[in-house]
């Protein structure tokens, strides 16, 4: 038998799909910050999916706000140093 639930990717998929006329209702300009975003979101499927959360949605922004974090701690080392 097949699997009953969706992985993780294949809601981010979805999910990034269904998000595409805010994308394309942003300036020109904030879009690659969009795209951004889910390439974040993408680079964390692994945890996200080990999560197995009942609103995937929240793996979504769990993602990218480490992302976040992880940048922020970077750029804030490098201008220490």
């Amino acid at each position: 038998m097949g699997r009953t639930t969706p992985t993780y990717r294949d809601f981010l998929g979805r999910f990034e799909d269904r998000c595409q006329p805010f994308r394309r209702a942003l300036r020109q300009e904030y879009q690659p910050a969009f795209d951004a975003v889910f390439e974040q979101a993408n680079h964390h499927a692994d945890a996200a999916g080990y999560l197995n959360s009942t609103d995937p949605e929240f793996a979504v922004l769990l993602s990218v706000l480490v992302a976040q974090q992880r940048e922020l701690q970077t750029l804030r080392e490098e201008v220490q140093n």
